[in-house]
């Protein structure tokens, strides 16, 4: 099945190899079950970094773009539990990108997940490029399937959680693709997601790759909410 909902939040951030047996515990027993619990989150994936790096890659799949700026999530963002308050200092190099799910084809999950972070120089070219691209990789051998995501960061006020961070960048476009073969996922970043042919169809040079593999996973069935 495609991403479960028309709102997305992708993420990227590093964490050092002596914090990641605590960070990947805190994550798995309490911070993905608290935003599961957040009416609209329908799942949450954690993806590491293909390589064992530091590198962590997360995408929450929301019902609808509002979830983002609902007063249950941003109650949560603002009241952080201590766990949270103690792991937020942490996350290096944070990208947080609240989106709009533009495409969205074939199985979310797989193995791996290939992330594509860009930017467009022509976005009525670009969108029904990756458009297309995304329903043809699909179906491709090694790949399940392809989503392109686009960000609108909400004109609110900075978290706590943001605080506690410093503050966080976010990408522009995103083009995701699962696969359970790595090579052809490597093959794509190379060939159709290449520099050279992201330019050619309306992407402005410097485009962010990504390769990882499934860690941990929750859906919102999973979990019944507090009272």
């Amino acid at each position: 099945m495609a991403l479960l909902g028309s709102g997305a939040l992708a993420m990227w951030w590093d964490i050092a190899l002596d914090m990641r047996a605590e960070f990947e515990d805190w994550h798995t027993h309490e911070h993905f079950p608290e935003r599961m619990r957040v009416p609209g989150f329908r799942r949450g994936s954690r993806w590491a970094d293909a390589d064992g790096g530091e590198g962590f890659f997360i995408l929450y799949e929301m019902e609808s773009y509002a979830t983002l700026t609902s007063p249950e999530y941003r109650a949560h963002l603002n009241a952080p539990t201590p766990w949270s308050a103690k792991m937020m200092p942490h996350h290096r190099n944070m990208v947080r990108s609240q989106c709009h799910v533009l495409e969205s084809v074939g199985g979310a999950l797989s193995r791996f997940m290939l992330t594509l972070r860009l930017s467009p120089a022509d976005a009525d070219r670009l969108r029904p490029a990756l458009r297309d691209l995304a329903a043809t990789i699909a179906n491709k051998r090694g790949i399940a399937s392809g989503h392109l995501l686009r960000t609108e960061t909400p004109a609110l006020a900075q978290t706590t959680e943001q605080k506690i961070r410093g503050g966080d960048a976010a990408a522009d476009w995103i083009f995701l693709a699962a696969g359970y073969e790595r090579d052809a996922l490597e093959a794509l970043a190379k060939n159709e997601l290449g520099d050279a042919a992201l330019i050619a169809s309306g992407a402005k040079p410097g485009a962010v790759r990504g390769l990882y593999t499934l860690s941990h996973t929750n859906s919102a069935a999973e979990f019944t909410p507090k009272a």
